[in-house]
Order: C-alpha cells, then sequence, then structure tokens
C-alpha cells in the first residue's frame, strides 16, 4: 500500500505535447506519417493528456503535431473505433466524460480481464521478470514521493500490463487491456490533478508476494482490491468537482 502524497491540485490544459514518444519525428522514427500521429494521439491518451469532456479541434491537433488533416483525421478514426475519443460534428474531438456508472464498469472488466491475464502468466513469473516488477514499482513509490503524476500513471500502467504478461509475443490480451485503459487513463489523471487526491493507494507489494509465494488466490485478491479500491473514495462531492473541471 502507498500513502505518499501526491500533491496539491494542479491545473492541466486540454492536450499537450510532448508526449512519451522517443522520436518527435515521423521519419525518425521509421513510421508512415498516419502511423505516426496515431501513435502520438494514443500515447497523449494514454498519458492523460486529454482532459475528459473538453473538446480540441482537428486543426489544432494537426497544429501542434505539426502534419496535414489528412492523417490526423485517420489516426482520430481509429481512436473513435477504440472508444478512446468522441468525434464531434464541428471537427472537434474529445475524451468521453467519466460517470460513475461507467467507471464501475471499466473497473469490473479490468478487474476480471487482468485477473485471468495475471493468473495465465504466472508460470512465466521467473527471477528476472519478478525482479523487473519490483523496480516498476519502486518507479511507482518514486513517482508519488515527488509528486510526478505523468511518471506515476506511465510505472503503474506498465507495472499492470507486465504483470498481465502482456509483453509476451501475440498476447491476446494486450489489445484488450489497451482499450481498457486508454478509457480509464484519462479519467485517472483529472482525478489526481484536479481533486487534490492526497493518497495513492495499490496493493502492488502484495500481489507480488503473492506471485513468489505461487499463491493465485492471494494474487486474484490482491489485483481485484488494487483496482477497485484505486478510484473507490471518490465521493459524490466529488463527481460534481470533476464535472465542473472537465
Amino acid at each position: 500500500m502507498h500513502s505518499a502524497p501526491v500533491g496539491a491540485a494542479t491545473e492541466i490544459p486540454v492536450f499537450r505535447l510532448p508526449v512519451t514518444l522517443p522520436d518527435t519525428d515521423a521519419q525518425a522514427s521509421g513510421l508512415t506519417r498516419q502511423e505516426w500521429v496515431y501513435r502520438q494521439l494514443r500515447a497523449a491518451i494514454l498519458g492523460g493528456h486529454f482532459v475528459p469532456g473538453r473538446s480540441v479541434t482537428l486543426r489544432g491537433i494537426a497544429g501542434m503535431l505539426g502534419t496535414s488533416l489528412t492523417p490526423v483525421r485517420e489516426a482520430i478514426r481509429r481512436l473513435v473505433a477504440e472508444r478512446a475519443l468522441v468525434a464531434h460534428g464541428n471537427r472537434r474531438v474529445s475524451v468521453p466524460r467519466m460517470t460513475p456508472a461507467k467507471l464501475d464498469e471499466l473497473c469490473a472488466v479490468r478487474a476480471s480481464l487482468e485477473v485471468m491475464a495475471a493468473e495465465r502468466s504466472l508460470p512465466l513469473q521467473d527471477g528476472a521478470r519478478l525482479q523487473r516488477l519490483w523496480a516498476l514499482n519502486a518507479a511507482v513509490d518514486e513517482a508519488i514521493a515527488a509528486g510526478d503524476v505523468t511518471a506515476y500513471l506511465g510505472h503503474h500502467r506498465e507495472f499492470h500490463y507486465m504483470l498481465c504478461g502482456v509483453e509476451q509475443p501475440g498476447a491476446v490480451v494486450r489489445p484488450l487491456l489497451e482499450s481498457l485503459w486508454l478509457q480509464f487513463s484519462p479519467f485517472l489523471r483529472l482525478v489526481l490533478a484536479h481533486i487534490g487526491v492526497d493518497y495513492v493507494i495499490d496493493r502492488h507489494v502484495e500481489a507480488l508476494r503473492a506471485i513468489e509465494r505461487g499463491d493465485v488466490a492471494a494474487l486474484r485478491f490482491a489485483l481485484e482490491a488494487d483496482i477497485r479500491e484505486g478510484l473507490g473514495s471518490i465521493t459524490e462531492a466529488d463527481w460534481k468537482t470533476l464535472d465542473r473541471e472537465g
């Protein structure tokens, strides 16, 4: 369990760059312009750089990325199909607003999928992978102590991905899990940034101890609790604040 302060509420813009991709130029990355734009936008959504409910123009996105509208339109089409974005009729897009019912459903589906994937990947969790998981958990701790929300979101997500074995070649669960995180991450950042969450609670250590023991039941309990308790303390007043900020 983590209980280090994340820091005071801070304002975040509707959309911002740069995001986390190592290459800021399509040619340097070896990708087509269309694929590069898609990955930039996808990384921005996963990093919480779109505020749920606040729209941004396609032309504005193209300007920020230094590209034409054509690859932006195609990237938006793909992200709308993945339910990461909503397209509006005035050439604007936004991350969908979160609701209590949708959050409850996302947490339930995440819990089911991640528990199943973590259990199936348990035989893969050898010494080297466990060492990497402990290192990721330490990075999460450091991000919390530093009040670095961006680093926290990245390390936290990577921890869950590795716990589920999504880095394995041909992992069927990867696109399913990524789709859920695309819908979940912007809201998580909004919570951390705007309602001043003072404590981040997780069950990473419990999950890792369960893996070390090969205890499937304990792993299931820790992971379900980690997902459900993380945002379980949001009150009705908090939702009203988030509605105003979004």
